[in-house]
């Protein structure tokens, strides 16, 4: 079965600067592709939240991309959670465990589906 998976990672955690930030938003991506090479479907919070708090304003940052992050990531069905500390991808990985949906720290945990996925 095709999953929507979201990828949690930090973006902004310990204070990251612009280059940080672009560098834990391309792990984040990286790790997006590996979900879809597996035939699943990856979302990731901050690439919805960002269009809309660059539309709002840079100051609409805090008010905006966890509630934005977070709705997006309630209607997965798994959390691939990636890289070092973070308090908003926790965050995320905490929503999971409540629910009882599946919590992965390895891509190689989902079922590779891909030949399936293959039109």
């Amino acid at each position: 079965m095709k999953l929507l998976v979201t990828v949690a990672g930090p973006y902004t955690a310990g204070g990251a600067d612009e280059e940080r930030r672009r560098e834990n938003l391309r792990a984040m991506n990286s790790a997006a592709v590996s979900v879809f090479e597996r035939g699943h479907i990856p979302i990731i919070g901050v690439n919805n939240a960002l269009p809309v708090i660059n539309e709002a304003g840079e100051e609409r940052f805090d008010d905006m991309m966890m509630p934005i992050s977070v709705a997006v990531a309630d209607r997965c069905d798994a959390v691939l959670r990636i890289g070092g500390p973070s308090s908003g991808a926790d965050a995320e990985v905490e929503r999971f465990r409540v629910a009882g949906k599946p919590i992965l720290t390895d891509v190689n945990e989902l079922p590779d589906i891909s030949a399936e996925s293959r039109p």
